[in-house]
């Protein structure tokens, strides 16, 4: 019977942790926040080798920002939804960029150059490379965000969903952020 106890324990204690794994990282802006301005260098969009501002150049359009510290293939299937959905949105202009986090920029835009020809991911969606890993000065983002997705209309964040090192974004999220942002106005 003790050995049933102590079983049952180890048990739900597992079960515990995988929900708690499971849980969303809090990371970027809250809901209805202004989106501040921050510089970052293009990697491979029309501004290539530039360093600018795409949340400026961008203005008060619908806006999905992705801040990732790793070029995974789920990130990568997201992006791909996004240039899909970036390049059919005539009427809303919907708009994004990556925004890669690193202390190694040089490294970073290296790896984007190749991911994006590599996987052919971004026609529409500018791949770029912030310079730490810390992400924009009052943007939120946490350390332990492997990625975090915003998205945001007429400056002010319609949403923000964190995802942890033991997270993956699914095709499900990956639908529902695509759907999300073709829905902004």
């Amino acid at each position: 019977m003790k050995k049933f106890v102590i079983a049952s324990v180890f048990a739900v204690l597992a079960m515990a942790g995988v929900v708690m794994a499971a849980d969303p990282v809090k990371s970027g802006l809250a809901t209805g926040e202004f989106v501040p301005a921050f510089n970052v260098k293009d990697c491979t969009g029309p501004n290539e080798g530039k360093t600018l501002c795409y949340r400026c150049q961008y203005g008060n359009r619908p806006v999905v920002a992705v801040f990732t510290r790793r070029m995974t293939d789920d990130v990568s299937a997201l992006v791909k939804g996004l240039d899909e959905a970036v390049g059919a949105s005539d009427k809303t202009q919907l708009k994004a960029f990556v925004v890669y986090l690193s202390d190694n920029p040089d490294a970073a835009e290296t790896q984007m150059k190749k991911a994006a020809a590599e996987g052919k991911i971004s026609k529409n969606v500018p791949l770029t490379v912030f310079q730490t890993s810390e992400g924009p000065d009052n943007y939120e983002i946490a350390k332990n965000a492997d990625v975090t997705v915003m998205l945001w209309n007429k400056s002010k964040v319609a949403e923000s969903k964190g995802f942890g090192k033991d997270q993956k974004l699914s095709a499900d999220d990956v639908k529902k952020f695509v759907e999300t942002a073709k829905s902004l106005k």
